[in-house]
């Protein structure tokens, strides 16, 4: 089995936590092909469209003309450590999140998270004065809310669970959710602001799905049905096969207490007859005496 066939097959019998991983990692090996082959034939300018394309843009008049930059955004990375880090932080919780819940709990988290972050982001772009000027060139692409949306829910969910960080030890996930969360809003001024407000976008579902979570309740059951039907759109049909059931020989002995069965009904009958008259039988009682005057099968052993 060659190497893309393993990879393949990885993938067909992945969690959705391995599915993520490699569809990320995917995209950011086919963006780089692209940029490359562009490069060497002098169309070095079609991948930075393309990633422009693929990027959820801030504003309004621009999102509705790419409505699918909401989902692409959040498989999209340009910089090596960008998605090194996402992947990092997402192998780790993701693995965490399916200890405690399902695969498809983790992939609602991780689109719906990713559109939550997408949301804030836009809504902040249009709201507040200090993005007025910048809000038609601005442009979000990463899974990082996507990520944040996972590491918040399941830090929610086992608070105390700890997990050993370099030169830190064992870190209860409670505290680096704060710590994540704080930073995002302490980095908001930054040259990233779009970026933190997305992160803060997909903490703030997580915390919200696992809060709701914990009451009993799924607010992620209407998308979940939507995936379900749109999943199911490409599976492939189940081919019915009609196969005919070969009833076995009967036994002597299973035959024998058959037809004893039937003389007794026919006995019965003719008592009937011999009492009321033939006109007092049943449709029934008289399709039986009937069959009965054909004789029966004489079966020897």
């Amino acid at each position: 089995m060659g190497i893309a066939d393993q990879i393949r097959e990885t993938f067909k019998r992945g969690s959705s936590l391995i599915k993520l991983i490699y569809i990320n990692a995917g995209v950011f090996l086919l963006i780089k092909i692209i940029q490359v082959l562009a490069f060497l034939f002098g169309f070095s300018g079609i991948s930075g469209i393309l990633v422009h394309w693929l990027s959820v843009p801030a504003e309004l008049g621009t999102l509705v003309t790419r409505p699918w930059t909401l989902i692409t955004y959040m498989f999209l990375h340009e910089s090596f450590w960008h998605i090194l880090f996402n992947l990092l932080w997402l192998y780790v919780f993701g693995r965490i999140f399916l200890m405690y819940l399902n695969q498809k709990k983790l992939l609602s988290v991780y689109l719906v998270g990713g559109l939550s972050g997408a949301a804030l982001y836009i809504i902040s772009y249009n709201v507040f004065p200090a993005f007025q000027e910048v809000v038609a060139l601005s442009f979000a692409l990463g899974a990082s809310a996507s990520v944040m949306a996972i590491v918040i829910a399941i830090s929610f969910y086992v608070p105390n669970y700890s997990i050993n960080l370099l030169l830190l030890g064992p870190v209860k996930l409670k505290y680096i959710a704060i710590f994540t969360i704080v930073l995002d809003v302490l980095s908001i001024p930054t040259s990233n602001s779009g970026g933190h407000i997305a992160h803060l976008g997909g903490a703030l579902f997580g915390y919200l799905y696992i809060s709701q979570y914990r009451r009993g309740k799924i607010i992620t059951k209407g998308f979940d049905r939507f995936m379900d039907d749109l999943f199911g759109m490409f599976k492939p049909k189940p081919k019915f096969k009609v196969t005919h059931k070969q009833h076995r020989p009967k036994t002597d002995i299973e035959y024998n207490k058959e037809k004893a069965k039937r003389q007794e009904k026919v006995n019965k009958i003719l008592e009937k007859i011999s009492k009321r008259g033939y006109e007092s039988l049943t449709k029934e009682e008289k399709e039986i005496l009937f069959r009965a005057g054909g004789g029966d099968r004489d079966q020897s052993g």
